[in-house]
Formats: structure tokens, sequence, C-alpha cells
């Protein structure tokens, strides 16, 4: 996969990519060229996320958590609600997890555990 520089495209190499491969008929071009448009995207912070699913579908609702240290009942108001299929669900997890390693090789790892955080930090 590759980004041009100056726009949105993504050029696709089936023979690179084979996990977009599998959505390209074998009768297609060598490469695809997908154009991005998020013109009418809003942008949203999520703190809490909550994974769902059933036979057929994925669902993830993200919400804000204004005192994850709360102590009691805490209501959390989902801004967005993804429904995808377990297919898209698995390049979304390689995705992440190629991208979430390309971080901790640049600026270390990230702990997930805010106690060993905090204690790490004394």
């Amino acid at each position: 996969m590759a980004k041009d520089k100056n726009s949105d495209t993504l050029k696709i190499d089936p023979e690179t990519a084979p996990e977009a491969s599998a959505a390209v008929p074998a009768a297609a071009a060598a490469q695809q060229t997908l154009t991005v448009d998020d013109a009418h995207s809003t942008a949203s912070y999520a703190n809490f996320c909550r994974v769902s699913s059933t036979p057929e579908e994925l669902i993830l609702d993200l919400g804000l958590n204004p005192n994850p240290f709360a102590q009691g009942s805490v209501t959390i108001h989902v801004g967005q609600r993804i429904i995808m299929n377990h297919f898209t669900a698995k390049r979304l997890l390689q995705a992440l997890a190629v991208t979430l390693q390309r971080h901790e090789q640049a600026f270390g790892t990230l702990e997930t555990d805010v106690m060993r955080r905090l204690r790490s930090a004394t």
C-alpha cells in the first residue's frame, strides 16, 4: 500500500498487500486506486470502547468517560457505533497492531496498566 504525498489516494498492489488482494477479483488490474473523501467526516475523541459481537458482525461502541477514576455508578455516552463484518475487523486488528508496533519502536513501550505507569514514573 502506498499513499501519494500530496493527496489521500492509496495505491494497493495485491502482491505486496495480500489482505487487499482478496477483495480484488483476479481479472482486475494489478493495481487498484482508492480515493478517500473525508470532507464530511467529523473527528471525535474516545477513551472508552465496548466490543460486542454477533455471528455476522462486530460492534464497537466508542465514547468518552469524563472521569475514568470515579467511584460508584458512571454513565458513559456512546458517541460512535461502528459495525463491521469479522473480515474487516481482522484487517483492522492487523492494521492497528502494525501501527502500534511502529509507534513503540519509535517512542517506547505503551504501558496500558495505569498502576505500572505510576510506579515507573516515581
